[in-house]
């Protein structure tokens, strides 16, 4: 299990203490399998409590011992970006990067990172609102004002827009791949009923899993797929539980809700033809299945879709618009 390390100084905009792991913690349910990611809260010296409004203390096992042995260590946004960081924190950050670790910031976080000097010589970003004192600051980082994240080596750094989302989804996809890191973005924000466990396409029976998802507009019986299997249907179901934890109808099924999910998220097909795309038949099965797994319907899952990606466009939009993302620790997190 590879550890990530989130390094929390004094006045840490709420947000990013919590999108973290709601991100990661999506990526075993996108993936089908165990949580690949350990995440440690560390505390740096000095933490008092997050950002106003409403600011809250936070309890921890880990200070800055906990970075060690972390594959990642991201350095959150905090309120005294002006000032120095304490003088273990960089010392810390070195020491992580002397170790092979993987090094990120997220919104006024980048002040500390380049407090280190490792930055220097390296394009790097902060909050929009700030980009113009990291270059005065930090003349030998080059600042990049209008990216949301910089990937510079072993180095990430983001505006922080909506608690850093952008930065944790790069790591995640560059972990686990696009599907999952989609996958992870669209249960966050569109939380499902958790699937039973899924199968990975390594069994004995993975050829045969494939045949059945490449296709699911074709229509398929017990005695096909286990004729494709080259068992019997006895067989078959017996070892397709043991592989899936579901029955071989049950499996397509639930593959053919999932990809009945994707067409309505990304595009205006009808209920009709994403009925008929997906081997479901008719808008009425659809729905019935649909509703069934999903506990709501076609139409209003769409809807929500869309509604959520229009809030957050228009929230991207308004704070490239006004310079304002609420990272830093003078403001609301």
């Amino acid at each position: 299990m590879a550890v990530v390390a989130l390094l929390v100084l004094d006045g840490i905009p709420g947000g990013q203490l919590t999108t973290p792991g709601l991100l990661l913690g999506a990526v075993p349910r996108a993936g089908r399998g165990r949580a690949p990611h350990e995440l440690r809260v560390c505390l740096g010296p000095g933490f008092r409590a997050t950002a106003g409004p409403g600011p809250f203390g936070l309890t921890t096992r880990w200070g800055l011992n906990g970075l060690d042995g972390a594959r990642t260590v991201v350095v959150a946004g905090y309120r005294s970006f002006r000032d120095a960081p304490p003088a273990a924190v960089p010392d810390a950050l070195r020491a992580a990067a002397d170790r092979g670790c993987r090094l990120g910031a997220v919104g006024t976080g980048t002040f500390a990172l380049a407090a280190t000097g490792l930055l220097d010589g390296r394009r790097a970003t902060t909050d929009w609102r700030h980009t113009g004192e990291l270059a005065a600051r930090f003349p030998r980082v080059e600042v990049a004002p209008a990216e949301e994240v910089v990937v510079d080596g072993p180095f990430l750094t983001s505006a922080g827009v909506l608690g850093g989302k952008d930065l944790w989804l790069r790591l995640i996809e560059e972990g686990h791949g696009g599907s999952v890191v989609r996958e992870a973005d669209r249960r966050l924000f569109l939380p499902l009923p958790e699937p039973p466990p899924q199968p990975v396409g390594e069994g004995a029976l993975g050829p045969t899993i494939r045949w059945m998802e490449a296709d699911l507009h074709r229509p398929l019986t017990l005695a096909e797929i286990a004729a494709h299997a080259g068992i019997s249907v006895r067989t078959l179901n017996r070892r397709f539980r043991a592989e899936t934890g579901l029955s071989p109808l049950q499996h397509l099924l639930r593959v053919r809700v999932e990809r009945a999910q994707q067409l309505l998220e990304r595009g205006d097909l009808p209920v009709e033809h994403v009925a008929a795309r997906t081997g479901l038949g008719t808008p009425a099965n659809l729905r019935h299945h649909f509703q069934r797994l999903n506990g709501t319907t076609p139409g209003a899952y769409r809807a929500a879709f869309r509604s959520m990606v229009a809030m957050f466009t228009q929230d991207t939009q308004s704070t490239q618009s006004t310079g304002d993302s609420g990272d830093s620790g003078d403001g609301p997190p």
